[in-house]
């Protein structure tokens, strides 16, 4: 089985964030993916969405399901991410104040993309956006 889906991210829409992670984590149950896979490749595509509702204007969602793994490939067009090692640390954000009272913008999102994933890469530009892939293997 290879399935590729494709899901538009809205920009700037907290009520819509979360659309495509909601369907892959259906489609996932529906496949008959393990629990463990499904919550795993859930939350991290959350987190990259709501990354790209807040800082990047929204963006796009590839998602590649192979017997062995789940790769999600997000891409935005935002201001790309100045730097990606202190964007790692937990409790940094960069989200402004209208955000957090909406109860996002922690500085949680990257590293729990981390530790939900077996890989995750994240390829950035300044100006240009970002190109974030994140694995869950199926073991």
């Amino acid at each position: 089985m290879n399935l590729r889906l494709h899901y538009e991210v809205p920009g700037d829409d907290f009520t819509r964030a979360g659309e495509a992670s909601g369907a892959v984590k259906k489609k996932l149950k529906q496949l008959g993916f393990h629990p463990d896979v499904v919550r795993r490749m859930a939350i991290a595509m959350y987190e990259g969405e709501i990354n790209m509702v807040i800082h990047a204007g929204g963006g796009e969602a590839e998602v590649d399901i192979l017997p062995d793994r789940v790769t999600a490939v997000l891409t935005d067009h935002g201001p790309g991410i100045p730097d990606v090692e202190q964007a790692m640390q937990e409790g940094w954000s960069t989200a402004p104040d209208n955000v957090r009272t909406l109860g996002f913008g922690a500085g949680m999102g990257l590293p729990n993309i981390k530790k939900y994933t077996d890989e995750m890469r994240i390829e950035t530009e300044p100006g240009r956006g970002t190109v974030m892939t994140m694995t869950v293997l199926v073991k």
